[in-house]
């Protein structure tokens, strides 16, 4: 499994802002290894945000995003102590799930 996400959430009266820095390989299946053998494709396929168990975000993702990506959201609704969570898949069937507070 891989690192913790990190997760910001802020609000600003009734708008909540989500930054996370996703930390994911994500290799695109074109590049080759030292061994000069292509190097399997491994990427998210699907992120998405809940706020109190209701979906505010959701993203399909390709071999085209970078490594380690840095991804951004805004929904309305949140308040300060309230909790987000964000949920990742990959193409291999790996996910893994963080939450914030949002301050």
């Amino acid at each position: 499994m891989s690192d913790p996400m990190r997760i910001r959430a802020s609000a600003q009266g009734d708008k909540v802002t989500v930054r996370v820095l996703v930390s994911h390989e994500m290799e695109s299946g074109q590049r080759r290894g030292a061994d000069g053998k292509i190097v399997p494709a491994w990427f998210i396929q699907t992120i998405k945000g809940e706020h109190n168990g209701k979906l505010v975000f959701s993203a399909q993702w390709g071999p085209s995003v970078s490594k380690n990506p840095f991804t951004q959201f805004t929904f309305k609704g949140g308040k300060a102590g309230d909790k987000v969570k964000v949920t990742w898949e990959d193409n291999k069937g790996d996910t893994r799930s963080d939450e914030a507070a949002i301050s």
